[in-house]
C-alpha cells in the first residue's frame, strides 16, 4: 500500500535521478547522460518522473532472546521530482530540478519533502553547424533543502551546497534531424561536495570530514528512434577521489547500465519507462549501524517511470503535421543558407588572403629589381672611380 501511495505521489510531483550527482533533466536527448544539443530558444519543457526500489529482508531475533522468531522487514526506496528546462538561446539553457519527495529509510521522520534541489546551466550546441560531432559543457549546483542527507541506497550527500561540471560530447548520424537517427551521447565531469567538517551520522559525532569529498563522473548513452517509439541504452557511474569517512552510506564506485524506451503519442508530449541495473559497485553492507540486516550500499535494481511535455510553444499543440514539415524544411533552409554563407565568407578569406600574397610577391620581384639596378649603379660608379685614379684622361 505504501509503495503504491508513495509512487503516486512521486508520479504526480515528479522525481529525479540523482546517480552520481547528476539528476535526470528535461532536455533533449538521453533521460540521464547529458546530450551536446540545446533546447530551441523560447522551448521550455516540464519532465516528471518517479524511481523506485524495494527489497524484503529477515531480522533475526534479538540476542536477549535468541530463540525468539525471525521477522520480515519491507525496505523501499521511492523519490519523487521535476525538471524544467529553458532555451535561452541557441548555446545557453537553464534547468531547475526540485526533487520533491526522497524516502530516507531513517528513524523518525522516514522521508523528505522537499529534498534538495540542482540548478544547471548548460552552454553547449557548439561546434559547426551542420557537423555530425555537437560538444558543450554543464555546470551544476546542488542546494541542500533537504532535513536529511546522508541516506542508504542514494549517492553521497553531505548537506552541503555542492557543485560540479560535466564536458558533453554528442554524435547524430542526421546532423539536419539530429533526433531522427541514430545518436551517441558522452559525459565526463566532476563534482565537489564541499563537506569539510560535516558530521554525517548523529551516532558518531567525533567522526567529521577531513578532506573534501570529490568525485568522477561518466556516462555514455546511444538512441535508436523509430516514428512513436525511442529505445535507448545508457551507462552512468562514479567514484570518489576522494572518499568520505566510514559514517557515509555510499562511498565506493558505481555504475548502472539503464535500458529504457519512450513512447511518443504526440509532438510535445513523451512517456517514459527504464530500468537501472547494477553492474558494479560493493554489495557488502557499509559500517554503519544504519545498514542493518547486510543491505547493500547501492540498490541492485531501480524501476524509473516518467513523462515529459513541452509547455511553450504553445503553438505545437495545434500544429499540423503539414506545418511541423515546413517548419522543418525552414529550419533546413536556415541551416544551408548559414553554411553557404559561411563558405562564402571562408572562400572570400581565402581569395583576400590569396590577393595579399599576390601583393606580396609582387613586391618581392619589385624589391629584386631594385636591388639588382643599384647593385649594378654601384658597381657602374665604382668603375668609374678606378678608372679616374689610374691618371688616364678621358678622351676628347
Amino acid at each position: 500500500m505504501r509503495i503504491a501511495l508513495c509512487s503516486l505521489v512521486a508520479l504526480l510531483a515528479g522525481a529525479p535521478e540523482t546517480q552520481a550527482q547528476v539528476p535526470f533533466h528535461g532536455g533533449r536527448g538521453p533521460t540521464f547522460v547529458r546530450s551536446a544539443w540545446n533546447l530551441e530558444p523560447g522551448y521550455l519543457t516540464l519532465y516528471t518522473h518517479t524511481r523506485f526500489y524495494g527489497k524484503v529482508v529477515n531480522v533475526p531475533p534479538p540476542a536477549s532472546n535468541p530463540k525468539g522468531d525471525t521477522t520480515a522487514v519491507a525496505y523501499w526506496n521511492v523519490q519523487g521530482g521535476a525538471a524544467l528546462n529553458y532555451g535561452i538561446s541557441r548555446h545557453f539553457e537553464l534547468s531547475v530540478v526540485p526533487m520533491i519527495y526522497q524516502d530516507t529509510n531513517r528513524r523518525g521522520k522516514a522521508f523528505n519533502i522537499p529534498d534538495d534541489i540542482f540548478l544547471r546551466l548548460k552552454i553547449a550546441s557548439l561546434g559547426q553547424r551542420g557537423a555530425a560531432m555537437t560538444y558543450g559543457i554543464e555546470l551544476g549546483t546542488r542546494l541542500p533543502t533537504a532535513k536529511m542527507h546522508n541516506l542508504p541506497f542514494e549517492p553521497y550527500s553531505a548537506g552541503k551546497v555542492s557543485f560540479g561540471a560535466t564536458a558533453l560530447v554528442s554524435f547524430a548520424r542526421d546532423p539536419l534531424y539530429p533526433e531522427d537517427g541514430f545518436s551517441a551521447h558522452f559525459n565526463l565531469g566532476y563534482w565537489n561536495h564541499n563537506d569539510v567538517g560535516q558530521i554525517l551520522s548523529s551516532d558518531a559525532p567525533q567522526i567529521a570530514v577531513t578532506k573534501m569529498t570529490q568525485e568522477f563522473l561518466y556516462g555514455a548513452a546511444m538512441i535508436l528512434p523509430s516514428e512513436k517509439f525511442n529505445f535507448r541504452f545508457e551507462l552512468l557511474g562514479s567514484a570518489f577521489i576522494s572518499a568520505p569517512p566510514t559514517t557515509a552510506f555510499s562511498r565506493s564506485a558505481v555504475m548502472y547500465l539503464t535500458p529504457g524506451v519512450s513512447y511518443k503519442p504526440y509532438r510535445w508530449m513523451a512517456l517514459d519507462a527504464s530500468s537501472d541495473l547494477r553492474l558494479s559497485g560493493s554489495a557488502t553492507p557499509a559500517r554503519n549501524e544504519a545498514r542493518l540486516y547486510t543491505l547493500p550500499r547501492y540498490s541492485a535494481w531501480r524501476v524509473s517511470l516518467g513523462m515529459k511535455i513541452t509547455l511553450l510553444p504553445t503553438s505545437l499543440y495545434s500544429m499540423s503535421e503539414r506545418d511541423l514539415l515546413m517548419r522543418k524544411a525552414e529550419s533546413r533552409r536556415e541551416l544551408f543558407e548559414q553554411i553557404i554563407k559561411e563558405q562564402r565568407e571562408t572562400e572570400s578569406a581565402e581569395a583576400e588572403l590569396e590577393r595579399i600574397k599576390e601583393e606580396r610577391r609582387k613586391a618581392e620581384r619589385e624589391l629584386e629589381r631594385l636591388r639588382r639596378i643599384l647593385e649594378g649603379e654601384a658597381r657602374r660608379q665604382q668603375q668609374e672611380g678606378q678608372n679616374g685614379d689610374d691618371g688616364s684622361l678621358p678622351p676628347r
